[in-house]
């Protein structure tokens, strides 16, 4: 698509992002959010109503549009707004920040952050149907880092005074499936039975395990075809393609869309902007999937996951 989909119609008027977005949420016609009804039973409602997109159910009498059950739900922000901020999202490899949205959309500060985090409940995976990591004859690498305000660090003409410690940190864990997609899970405290849990839900047991040396993962590994280790406290960073560049790389956009771009984030939303950033990272050029494409999942994403303003707050 050689014209910006900034520029097409759906972006600047609302009944095509209605459409667009009927589409995507209804792909074999409009179907009724309170009684399950489909399109033989739902018509458009007729009259003076001036809203976009309302339609009237005739098995349950009730009028619905496809914001009813969405992250729109209950928004007055015009839906070619929506779409221009998941795009903007979507598009951004390492993230737009609220005031960015706030000046680009001309919605207030609050209306942005808001709209932000109902688009990364959007780009949260379904575990349970897009299922495992790998696979047989493939590699998923894992790691951990830290992330949060830490000790601090200053240099003297002595040389370096403080301590590099975590206290303080959330401790974050990620496993990346080699030329596919990702998944991260952020605690306080990351036990190896904790560990072990997430990643036996989320990698698929046919698959090589690819780790460093921290002694919870012999243990983990064990679950898996294979399991090899790199040992960094050694300055071993590869060994052949036994490596964990490839996580590593992740945490590496990561971190730099979380200090460049979101700058503050508190503890309690950081598991909603790692799905963001695995969802990009999950859906990315390389895997064939341009900033159209990724526009379209994440509105496809929007289905059953209603968040209201009180309940944004997410903690590990």
């Amino acid at each position: 698509m050689s014209k910006s989909i900034l520029d097409s119609k759906l972006f600047h008027d609302e009944a095509a992002a209605y459409r667009f977005v009927e589409a995507k949420v209804w792909p074999n016609g409009p179907v009724c959010p309170h009684c399950k009804a489909d399109k033989d039973k739902v018509g458009a409602l007729k009259g003076n109503s001036t809203r976009h997109g309302v339609y009237k159910c005739y098995g349950c009498r009730k009028p619905f549009t496809v914001k009813v059950g969405t992250i729109f739900e209950a928004s007055h922000v015009k839906m070619n707004l929506w779409l221009q901020a998941i795009y903007l999202m979507c598009s951004s490899k390492k993230g737009i920040s609220s005031n960015q949205l706030h000046r680009t959309l001309g919605v207030t500060l609050k209306t942005a952050w808001f709209m932000s985090h109902r688009i990364r409940e959007a780009m949260k995976v379904d575990t349970a149907s897009e299922g495992p990591l790998g696979g047989e004859g493939q590699t998923v690498e894992a790691d951990e880092t830290f992330w949060g305000p830490g000790r601090a660090i200053f240099e003297t003409g002595k040389g370096w005074v403080g301590e590099r410690g975590t206290g303080g940190k959330m401790k974050v864990l990620t496993v990346v499936e080699r030329k596919g997609r990702a998944r991260s899970l952020v605690a306080k405290s990351l036990p190896a039975k904790k560990a072990q849990e997430f990643i036996g839900q989320n990698v698929d047991a046919e698959s090589r395990l690819v780790s460093d040396e921290a002694p919870m993962y012999p243990r983990i590994g064990k679950g898996f075809a294979g399991h090899e280790t790199v040992n960094h406290s050694q300055l071993e960073y590869a060994r052949g393609d036994v490596t964990t560049n490839t996580v590593e790389g992740f945490f590496s956009v990561f971190k730099r869309g979380m200090r460049g771009t979101y700058q503050h984030c508190g503890e309690q939303h950081l598991q909603r902007y790692l799905a963001e950033f695995d969802f990009r990272y999950s859906n990315r050029k390389s895997l064939g999937v341009d900033d159209v494409l990724r526009t379209e999942a994440a509105v496809k994403g929007v289905v059953g996951k209603r968040l209201t303003y009180r309940t944004t707050s997410q903690r590990a």
